[in-house]
């Protein structure tokens, strides 16, 4: 099957039937990968189901020459699914479900978690001690993991300063955190 026809097809003319004939074969492989990667079934479901709604929606920018089809369609729903990621962290789902893994898993060696709760520390320690526009971009990228435009708006400031403050704030964090081993 040239599915990189199909999606041709899908663009220049709406084609329902090859839309059918991508629906059919790459859906249920990308809810495969997503459910092989880490994601739930019914997260799986919808994010290939939105992956599919893309595919239709945003066919006319595919470029046969820059990649295959099946690359270019598993790059939208793994874009999706760091998007989805981001949200759950965001809104705190994640960080709760890791919690509840690592509260949970009787196999888990007790020096793990003093280990991984005392690295947890120096880390929140080390953030404090950064000026408060770093520990500000830190937060907001490495804990909220907001996108950097999305830092930028929110602060009003432009991009470029947004991604140097978060360049500076790395470098000082490496040597605070160097200087307390």
């Amino acid at each position: 099957m040239d599915w990189a026809e199909l999606i041709g097809r899908v663009a220049s003319r709406g084609d329902r039937a090859a839309f059918k004939a991508l629906f059919e074969y790459f859906g249920p492989r990308i809810k495969g990968f997503l459910i092989k990667t880490g994601s739930n079934a019914d997260d799986a479901e919808e994010i290939a189901q939105s992956t599919m709604v893309a595919v239709w929606t945003k066919a006319a920018q595919f470029d046969p020459a820059s990649a295959g089809a099946a690359a270019w369609i598993f790059t939208i729903a793994r874009n999706l699914r760091i998007d989805a990621a981001r949200r759950a962290a965001r809104d705190g789902r994640l960080g709760q479900e890791s919690a509840r893994d690592d509260e949970t898993d009787p196999n888990l060696a007790s020096d793990l978690i003093v280990s991984r709760v005392e690295d947890t520390a120096r880390v929140a320690a080390a953030i404090e001690r950064l000026s408060a526009e770093q520990s500000t971009v830190i937060r907001l990228s490495f804990i909220e993991e907001r996108p950097h435009s999305e830092i930028a708006a929110a602060l009003g400031l432009p991009m470029g300063t947004v991604k140097s403050r978060i360049r500076l704030a790395m470098n000082r964090l490496r040597e605070l955190l160097d200087d307390a081993t």
